[in-house]
């Protein structure tokens, strides 16, 4: 049995959702101390109590210790079962990591799956629907999986309440190898509203074409159904048939000027370094990589989710990984 302490690294929920996700995919059982050691209110809240819930139906597992507030958990899978599987968070925890946790495996699953999730569906601290629909999946796509991903009801926070549909075809993972990005092809931003004046994303928008010089037609406001209030910018920039996004999020007493420059400033900063995989792709990409047995990409300085990301990789695959620093801005992840 592998044996993992939650405290290490950053501390939180990646170490739990990246074991589970391995211990399905290698068949090795795992244990887990010490469960989010690191956060104000350790042990599994219902976003990570509902990832292990996920594992355990598509690994038909053995599990002790999902309750919620648990700082420890041992898990036993036995298969990879596809099939139709319906997860819902019950707040507006993030529903996106839940799919991170199981993805994979459903990838290598014995048939085609069908997932419905139901939670936080654009969630400040965790990758919003739109970087899984227009970033992250066409990433994968391009190492050969098939997923596709459908949203059905947006969930801000507080109150939750999205729902969205993936659909995956299992099938192997090939190499990808991202180290240069070429020239920009794609500049577009899109500003989300639900239960709030137009007015809100319009203010965004004119903030992002100023300092971003996003062209009229690429700038929209989408007034989305939720329900509950609730803002998001989203700004697209793509290259070389990949689209990096950049996310910020509206909240109470904090002008719509300010939501854009958070966007903004994360877009320039990946603009200048030249890179074509930003700091939240690159720690989606490690693991997929890695079952891939290779690949390389060039990113930003890695965040405290893509150094966990690597040991916890290491404690059950046996694969060259190597994270390091090539100038001032510039990291390189490469596999094998």
């Amino acid at each position: 049995m592998v044996v993992i302490d939650g405290a290490r690294g950053e501390g939180g929920g990646q170490v739990l959702r990246t074991g589970l996700c391995l211990s399905l995919l290698t068949g090795r059982p795992v244990r887990f101390e010490n469960i989010r050691a690191g956060r104000s209110k350790p042990g599994l809240l219902r976003q990570h109590l509902t990832a292990v819930r996920a594992a355990t139906a598509v690994g038909r597992a053995t599990v002790e210790g999902d309750a919620l507030g648990s700082r420890s958990l041992s898990f036993r899978p036995t298969t990879r079962a596809g099939g139709e599987h319906h997860f819902a968070v019950g707040s507006a925890g993030s529903a996106t990591l839940v799919l991170q946790t199981v993805l994979p495996a459903l990838l290598a699953a014995d048939g085609p799956a069908r997932v419905v999730l139901e939670g936080g569906t654009h969630n400040p601290w965790a990758p919003p629907f739109p970087f899984l629909a227009d970033t992250f999946l066409p990433a994968l796509a391009r190492m050969g999986a098939r997923v596709t991903a459908t949203l059905e009801r947006a969930g801000f926070f507080p109150a939750g309440g999205g729902r969205f549909v993936v659909e995956v075809t299992p099938g192997a993972l090939q190499p990808l190898s991202l180290l240069e990005r070429g020239p920009l092809t794609v500049k577009r931003a899109v500003a989300l509203v639900a239960n709030l004046p137009r007015a809100v994303g319009e203010r965004e928008l004119a903030r992002v074409q100023k300092r971003l010089g996003v062209p009229d037609a690429g700038c929209s406001v989408v007034q989305i159904a939720s329900p509950g209030p609730g803002n998001a910018l989203h700004v697209h920039l793509g290259f070389d048939g990949l689209t990096e996004t950049f996310s910020a999020f509206g909240r109470k007493g904090i002008r719509a000027e300010q939501v854009a420059d958070d966007a903004v400033d994360e877009a320039r900063a990946w603009l200048a370094a030249e890179v074509p995989v930003g700091p939240h792709l690159a720690d989606q990409l490690m693991l997929p990589l890695a079952l891939a047995g290779g690949g390389a990409f060039r990113t930003l300085a890695p965040t405290g989710h893509a150094t966990t990301q690597v040991e916890s990789i290491r404690h059950f695959l046996d694969v060259a990984l190597r994270l390091e620093r090539e100038s001032e801005k510039v990291w390189r992840f490469e596999v094998g």
